[in-house]
């Protein structure tokens, strides 16, 4: 049954991240920095967040997490009230940096989720006390979520988009 459970999770998270790199693909180039009074976080914070925490929570537990090369300790901030503080407002990131970093969590997908055991009680983050699987489920619905966020962004320009269903 197991291997059934990691076949959907690796189909979903495939699905997610073929419609995060479409969201970054077709950014428009004055949307990816800009900031308004109606939208205060960048498109470029959106992506990069949602690659990071989608990222991090792909690993057994906080220990085995190993940042990406061009990782910025400001990178995944949303919010102003964070308690390092408020980000810089530069873009330390280009689209094709966030492409090449949605890639190479695809490519080590089959790793990553072969070494998680879905049936451990706790996530392996002291932040989030459930289980990993409930923790794995969070993380798709994590990515979904900011997935859409992204989405609603690019329509407002009248941006078209895909929907994959599946991995």
């Amino acid at each position: 049954m197991e291997s059934v459970i990691k076949d959907a999770f690796k189909s979903q998270y495939r699905a997610g991240l073929r419609m995060l790199r479409e969201c970054i693909e077709r950014c428009p180039d004055e949307l990816w920095g800009e900031v308004t009074d109606q939208f205060p976080r960048t498109y470029w914070r959106i992506a990069y967040h949602t690659i990071f925490y989608t990222h991090l929570y792909l690993c057994v537990d906080s220990d085995s997490f190993d940042p990406w090369d061009k990782h910025v300790w400001h990178g995944q901030i949303l919010w102003n009230d964070d308690e390092s503080g408020v980000p810089p407002d530069e873009t330390p990131f280009t689209q094709a940096d966030l492409v090449a970093y949605v890639d190479w969590i695809d490519q080590s997908l089959d790793e990553r989720l072969s070494a998680i055991d879905f049936s451990a009680a706790e996530s392996g983050f002291s932040w989030y006390p459930i289980s990993k699987f409930e923790h794995q489920l969070v993380n798709l619905r994590h990515l979904g979520v900011h997935v859409g966020q992204l989405q609603s962004l690019l329509y407002a320009k009248n941006v078209e988009l895909s929907w994959f269903g599946r991995g």
